[in-house]
Parts: C-alpha cells; sequence; structure tokens
C-alpha cells in the first residue's frame, strides 16, 4: 500500500474541497462492495479490499478487521 492512500494510511480526513469528514459505510462498485467514504462532492475513499457481499464488508466493518 501507497502511504497516504488510504485515511488509514495518512490521506486527508477531511475533504479539502468541501469541507466534510466523512464516515466509514459499505459502499458498491462494479468491482464489488467496500469499506469507504463518501462526502458532498461524491466518493472519497476506498480504506478495504473488495468483498463478494454486502454481508461480509458490513462484518468486517463492524469487527474492524478490514485492511486494503
Amino acid at each position: 500500500m501507497i502511504p497516504g492512500e488510504t485515511i488509514a494510511t495518512g490521506f486527508a480526513a477531511t475533504c479539502g474541497d468541501c469541507g466534510v469528514t466523512p464516515k466509514l459505510d459499505v459502499y458498491r462498485s462494479p468491482a464489488g462492495h467496500y469499506i469507504g467514504t463518501y462526502c458532498s462532492c461524491g466518493p472519497y475513499s476506498r480504506e478495504s479490499n473488495y468483498y463478494k457481499t454486502r454481508e461480509l464488508a458490513e462484518a468486517a466493518l463492524k469487527a474492524g478487521g478490514f485492511e486494503r
């Protein structure tokens, strides 16, 4: 992983454009479900690898056991 690629590795926790500090949640993309953040501008960060199901991603978020 590249330093500063995720919030966990140093990427700004607050969006410099809209000023929102987004909270972690589960989102979906064509690649699968992932743990990340959205701000007022749109997608902000992807903090995890992709999961096959929403349930797996939600369990990882709840347990705090995710990484990218």
